[in-house]
């Protein structure tokens, strides 16, 4: 294994951002809960400490042992992250009436410190605390101040670990990027972490992981279960088997076409017809965690049935990413929202997992898909959630808004190629609303449904802020929905980030 950044997560909603900025550094990094520092040390170059929603003085506050990290490890302490290292050191920290949060500047710092190397000036930083570090014990150096803020960072002194206020893996640190990579020069990392190394060592590790054995895959059409068949087929190459079912929500189109592009790639695919169980199944459901639960055993047994088809298959993969991980447990262990990608596979299976991207971000995959030679098609295509066009009809689902639902989006992301806005937006969406209003069409009175045009910019869908189309765009999209989709009267826009909204309706 590469070497490695561990990232302590308190609870921050920051913590994944810490990671990506890492990861843009070319150093490989992994993010464990608070209370489960990693076993295995040997690989381990440094350490860093999140933000936490919780004050170091609250009675469920996260407050490990950090007894075993400190003198041992490089440590980089962020926000909740630096408060916790002063306070449990004899520090004092203290409410500061009015939280600070936004832009502040660093008035005063020693440029010469090793974290503060090359930064500038009245550099910007990102505030968002509650709480502040009012005094540290002797043996720390306080090393950075804002005019609001007196202790804005510190490091202990003859040691190897700092503390900062702030928060210098978002974007509004103008110099946090630089801080984070002061950082990994102190930790003394390679920075070897590059879509060729991690191809490379992950194709030899598959090699020696499978032997011989035999994989079946359940194929998506996105990047992430497309990437992970590309790695499995040049690792293992004949002994992989792809599944493609059609479970009635996808795109429009979207099973001819995905089993053309696996064509093209190499890849053994069987291609199964299984809407009518999934249609069936679904009848009368409009709870969004039912749904997902329904199609996801479907899938699971039509999975199941041609899967037991096949000779000798020991191992199923999966095109699991990073942030399916973080998102399905928090660091408490409550699950968020199920994912189809963790867990969900039934015993009576008894076939091994196999994940090559678990451990990678969005954008990474598609740096490997590019290293692997991938089209761009595929390439960029935007997220699809594992329950498809099932969690994009607000309510029962029926082949009829189904079909109501592929013609609107196939229109809207048709445009949005043709006016050479798709690879400007993160991910867009047709949502089909639960909502029927008055219309006139021609002559005649219309009492039809309403669909939801979604679109967002994100790097890693961890945040996500609506995109800005152009108005002449939107315009020609409602209209071409509403002149050819029967059975659509109204189209609307969603302008909601995330959070406090999520990129998907349900």
């Amino acid at each position: 294994m590469a070497e490695r950044i561990i990232i302590l997560d308190f609870g921050s909603q920051t913590t994944q951002l810490i990671a990506r900025r890492l990861r843009e550094l070319n150093v490989y990094c992994e993010i464990f809960p608070y209370n489960k520092f990693p076993e295995y040390c040997d690989d381990i170059c440094g350490v860093i400490f999140s933000g936490s929603p919780y004050s170091v003085y609250d009675k469920n506050a996260f407050k490990p042992d950090i007894s075993n990290i400190r003198n041992r490890f490089p440590l980089l302490g962020i926000c909740y992250g630096a408060q916790l290292i002063s306070h449990v050191s004899g520090g004092k920290v203290e409410a500061v009436g009015t939280r600070e949060y936004g832009r502040a500047n660093l008035s005063t710092f020693n440029s010469s410190n090793d974290l503060l190397r090359n930064i500038r000036i009245n550099s910007q930083v990102w505030m968002s605390h509650g709480d502040t570090i009012t005094e540290v014990p002797d043996n720390f150096e306080i090393i950075a101040a804002t005019v609001e803020v007196p202790i804005a960072a510190y490091q202990i002194k003859n040691e190897k670990t700092w503390g900062v206020q702030f928060h210098p893996e978002v974007f509004h640190s103008e110099d946090g990027i630089k801080i984070l990579e002061n950082f990994v020069e102190i930790c003394g990392c390679k920075r070897n972490w590059t879509p060729s190394s991690f191809i490379e060592t992950t194709v030899a590790e598959l090699r020696q992981k499978l032997g011989k054995d035999k994989v079946v895959l359940g194929l998506s059409g996105g990047v992430d279960s497309s990437v992970t068949a590309v790695l499995l087929h040049k690792a293992i190459e004949k002994n992989l088997a792809c599944i493609f079912v059609d479970n009635g929500l996808l795109r429009k189109n979207e099973f001819e076409n995905v089993l053309n592009d696996c064509k093209h790639l190499g890849l053994n695919v069987i291609g199964v017809d299984a809407k009518s169980k999934f249609y069936t199944a679904l009848a009368g459901i409009d709870n969004p965690e039912q749904k997902r639960k329904i199609i996801g055993k479907i899938f699971i047994d039509v999975f199941d049935e041609e899967a037991t088809k096949l000779e000798n298959v020991e191992w199923l993969g999966q095109g699991t990413i990073y942030p399916d991980i973080i998102e399905s447990l928090s660091i408490t262990g409550t699950t968020i929202k199920s994912h189809h990608n963790v867990g969900g596979l039934p015993e009576y299976m008894k076939l091994k997992l196999v994940e090559p991207l678990r451990l990678l971000f969005k954008d990474e995959v598609r740096r490997v898909g590019r290293e692997l030679g991938m089209s761009e098609n595929l390439i960029n295509r935007h997220p699809f959630p594992g329950p498809g066009l099932g969690i994009r009809i607000l309510g029962e689902i029926t082949p009829e808004k189904v079909r109501i639902l592929q013609d609107a989006d196939d229109i809207y992301i048709s445009l949005l190629r043709q006016y050479g806005l798709y690879d400007e937006v993160w991910q867009a969406c047709t949502v089909l609303l639960p909502v029927r209003s008055v219309g006139v069409m021609g002559d005649e009175r219309t009492y039809e449904n309403t669909v939801a045009l979604r679109a967002v910019t994100s790097t890693d869908a961890m945040t996500a802020d609506w995109a800005k189309l152009p108005y002449d765009f939107l315009a020609k999209v409602s209209n071409e929905i509403i002149n050819k989709v029967k059975g659509v009267n109204r189209v609307v826009y969603d302008i909601s980030s995330k959070p406090p909204a999520t990129i998907e309706w349900e």
